[in-house]
C-alpha cells in the first residue's frame, strides 16, 4: 500500500469494455475504488477527479473512467444511451480489469449509475459513495434547465459552470475553456438529455431518480455527501437517499453546491477514507 506522504502518478489508459474503447484515469494501490463522473456539456474523468485521484491513490487502487457518451470514450454511431447501456459498459469495465467487486463513488449522474449497478449486480458493489446523486421525484433545477438548454459557446459554458458550485470563483477561465472544447464532441449532449426529460412548457418538469422502493432494497454501506446549496440536485435527494437507504449515513455541507469533491476537497477525501476504513468489515452482499 502506498504511503500517505507519497506523490501517486496518475496514468490515462484505455481498456475495452463491454465492446466499447474506453479511456480511464488509474493510480494507485490498494483495494478498488471506482471514481464515476457526473454528467452535462463537456464532463469527464478527469474534470470531476483529477486532484482527488492522487490524494485517494495513498490508500486504493483507483479507477476513474469516461463513461460512454461523454470524454474520451469512444461514442458508437449506434449507441442508445440508457441505463442499461451504462451499466452494461460499467460492469464491462469491471470485467476487463478484472475486478470483481468495487466500491463505486459517484457524482450526480454518476451516484445514479453507482445505484443502478448495486440493484443489478449486487454482488459487484462493495460499498457506495453518492455525493449530489437524484433519488425519488423533484422539479427540474435551474441548474439541470441551463444544462440541457446549452448550445456550444464559450459564454453558455460559463453561464452553465457558474450554476454548480456555491461560490463561482471555482469556475477558471480553463475550465471553462476545456469543457467547451469538450462540449463540440459528437454525442455529448444527447447523451445528456436522455438523463432528464425536456422542460415542459405548461408547468413544473418533474426529474425522476432511483425510486424510494428501490432503494429500500440496497443494502451496501452508503455514505451521502450533498451541498446544501446545490441548484442542481436538491438536498432533498440526500434526505430521501438516508431515509431509504437500510445502511446509509449523510453528511451535508453548508456553503457549498454540486461539486463536493472540488469546494469541500480535503473534507471528501478525509470522508471517504473514514467511511472505508470503518466498514471494511461489514458483510458485502
Amino acid at each position: 500500500m502506498s504511503s500517505l506522504g507519497t506523490e501517486v502518478a496518475v496514468k490515462q489508459e484505455r481498456i475495452s469494455a463491454a465492446g466499447i474503447d474506453t479511456s480511464y484515469l488509474v493510480c494507485g494501490d490498494g483495494p478498488d475504488v471506482i471514481l464515476l463522473h457526473g454528467s452535462g456539456p463537456g464532463v469527464s474523468a478527469a474534470a470531476n477527479w483529477q486532484n482527488v485521484l492522487p490524494l485517494l491513490g495513498r490508500e486504493y487502487r483507483v479507477y476513474a473512467p469516461d463513461i460512454v457518451g461523454f470524454g474520451d470514450t469512444e461514442r458508437p454511431a449506434d449507441a442508445s444511451y440508457d441505463i442499461k447501456l451504462w451499466s452494461r459498459h460499467l460492469i464491462g469495465f469491471m470485467d476487463a480489469l478484472g475486478l470483481q467487486q468495487a466500491a463505486l463513488v459517484g457524482n450526480s449522474f454518476g451516484g445514479g449509475l453507482s445505484l443502478a449497478v448495486a440493484l443489478r449486480h449486487p454482488q459487484r458493489v462493495s460499498h457506495l459513495v453518492l455525493m449530489g446523486t437524484p433519488a425519488g421525484e423533484f422539479e427540474q433545477t435551474a441548474g439541470l434547465r441551463s444544462a440541457y438548454d446549452y448550445e456550444p459557446s464559450m459564454a453558455n459554458m460559463a453561464a452553465m459552470l457558474r450554476m454548480f458550485p456555491y461560490d463561482s470563483r471555482w469556475v477558471t477561465a480553463e475550465m471553462i475553456e476545456t469543457r467547451h472544447e469538450a462540449s463540440l464532441r459528437h454525442g455529448g449532449q444527447a447523451a445528456f438529455r436522455k438523463l432528464i426529460p425536456p422542460p415542459n412548457p405548461s408547468g413544473p418538469t418533474i426529474v425522476r431518480g432511483v425510486p424510494e422502493a428501490s432503494l429500500r432494497t440496497i443494502q451496501q454501506p452508503t455514505l451521502v455527501l450533498h451541498g446544501r446549496e446545490d441548484r442542481v440536485v436538491p438536498l432533498q435527494c440526500a434526505q430521501l437517499l438516508l431515509q431509504a437507504l437500510p445502511n446509509c449515513e449523510l453528511h451535508a455541507f453548508g456553503q457549498c453546491g454540486h461539486w463536493v469533491q472540488i469546494e469541500k476537497q480535503s473534507r471528501f477525501v478525509a470522508l471517504l477514507r473514514q467511511f472505508l476504513r470503518t466498514t471494511e468489515d461489514r458483510p458485502c452482499p
